[in-house]
C-alpha cells in the first residue's frame, strides 16, 4: 500500500513538451540531476531565491518536495514542473505554478529557476511558453502572475519577451536571500497575444 504517490514512472503524471524542452511533474528519481544542478548553481541562483537551509540540497529535503507537489497537485493548488532538455533528457530547472485561485480568480502564481549552464540559450523562454499555453488550455486557467526583483534584468527580459504585461511594483514583497525585497509585478492573461 503506498502511503504517497512517489513513483519512478514520469509518465504517471502530466508531461509539456516545449520546442526542445519537456516538463513533468518532479519524482524521487530526479534527486541526484536535481541536487546536482542546484549545487552547481548555488552562486548564480542565490541572489534570486529565498535563503537556502543547511538541509535544501538532502534527499529527505527532496523527498518533502515531490510529496507536497503531489499533494497541491491532487489538490488544485499548485503544479511544480522540472525541466529536461530533450537533445539528452538533461535537468536543468523548474517552473512552478503556485497559489491557484479559482471561483473568479482563475489565477495562480509562476516561479522559476534555471541551472547556470544552462542560461542565455532560450530554455526558459521555451519552459515559461509551454506552461502558459498548459495553465491556460489544460487547467483553464484566465491569468498567470509572476513577479521579480528589479535587478534581475534576465527575469524581466524573460517575462516581457513572452509577453507578460507590467503591472505595478510591490514593496518588500517577498523575502530573497534573506532581505524582504521590492518587486516587479507581471501578468499575461489568456486572451493577451503569444509572442
Amino acid at each position: 500500500m503506498a502511503l504517497f504517490r512517489f513513483t519512478s514512472d514520469a509518465t504517471s503524471r502530466v508531461q509539456i513538451k516545449g520546442d526542445g524542452v519537456m516538463l513533468r511533474q518532479p519524482v524521487l528519481d530526479d534527486f541526484e540531476a536535481w541536487a546536482s544542478v542546484r549545487q552547481q548553481s548555488r552562486a548564480f541562483l542565490e541572489p534570486w531565491e529565498p535563503l537556502w537551509g543547511d538541509e535544501d540540497l538532502t534527499k529527505r529535503a527532496f523527498r518533502q518536495r515531490v510529496k507536497r507537489a503531489a499533494t497541491e497537485s491532487d489538490a488544485d493548488e499548485a503544479y511544480a514542473f522540472m525541466i529536461f532538455r530533450t537533445q539528452d533528457q538533461a535537468l536543468i530547472g523548474g517552473v512552478t505554478l503556485g497559489l491557484v485561485r479559482r471561483g473568479v480568480a482563475q489565477a495562480c502564481t509562476m516561479g522559476y529557476w534555471l541551472g547556470e549552464p544552462y542560461g542565455g540559450q532560450g530554455y526558459m523562454t521555451r519552459a515559461v511558453k509551454a506552461v502558459a499555453k498548459h495553465a491556460f488550455e489544460d487547467l483553464h486557467l484566465r491569468r498567470i502572475e509572476a513577479a521579480c526583483v528589479p535587478a534581475n534584468g534576465r527575469s524581466r527580459a524573460l517575462l516581457e519577451r513572452i509577453g507578460f504585461q507590467r503591472e505595478g511594483y510591490a514593496r518588500q514583497y517577498l523575502c530573497i536571500n534573506g532581505r524582504w525585497e521590492d518587486h516587479l509585478l507581471y501578468a499575461l492573461l489568456a486572451s493577451d497575444p503569444r509572442r
